[in-house]
């Protein structure tokens, strides 16, 4: 997997300022991936990062990038819990959750609705998602949103400013440890 393929997917998850991202790539084998997986982990888990492939099948790794600290904390808001809950986790420990997604990954080629918990997307998008069926949204970009409009917006908007920054910044020789923000 390159390095560029995580900048271009990743950013706002290495700069701090989201919980985690998700992306594919090709992958020629799961034992090919997981060593990948174990080399980036390595040079990342000293900023707080970790990254675990979600599923592995005909060729493709859907792989999370996220800081564990803040998938914890995001994890344990009031609102997510019910989500969790609803959706059949029934333990809510961060490893639990993890697992329980990674199983309800493989039980079906969609997603499931509540994997915007894990992406830093508020309780009440989630929930407005799952309700709604994905209808009747104020605005859509990284998600679809179902309260606050404006504030979404901002965080659409500093996500991709992120990304462009940090995509730049690696084509003119800037190193993926050096663009990994330790936690804070």
């Amino acid at each position: 997997m390159s390095e560029e393929l995580l900048i271009r997917h990743c950013s706002p998850t290495l700069a701090g300022i989201k919980t985690g991202n998700l992306f594919s790539c090709p992958c020629s084998s799961r034992s090919e991936i997981m060593e990948d997986v174990r080399r980036l982990n390595r040079r990342l888990a000293k900023k707080g990062l970790c990254i675990m492939p979600l599923r592995v099948s005909n060729g493709r790794a859907l792989l999370y990038l996220f800081r564990p600290d803040r998938l914890r904390r995001d994890l344990t808001d009031a609102d997510a819990l019910r989500i969790l809950r609803e959706a059949g986790y029934e333990n809510v420990s961060r490893c639990a959750c993890l697992t329980t997604l990674m199983r309800r990954l493989g039980e079906s080629a969609d997603f499931p609705h509540e994997i915007g918990l894990f992406l830093s997307y508020p309780p009440e998008d989630v929930r407005g998602f799952i309700e709604n069926h994905a209808r009747n949204y104020k605005c859509s970009g990284v998600w679809k949103v179902y309260g606050d409009a404006d504030a979404a917006r901002r965080k659409f908007d500093l996500y991709a400013r992120c990304t462009t920054t940090y995509c730049r910044l690696f084509k003119k020789g800037c190193s993926l440890d050096s663009l990994a923000v330790p936690e804070k």
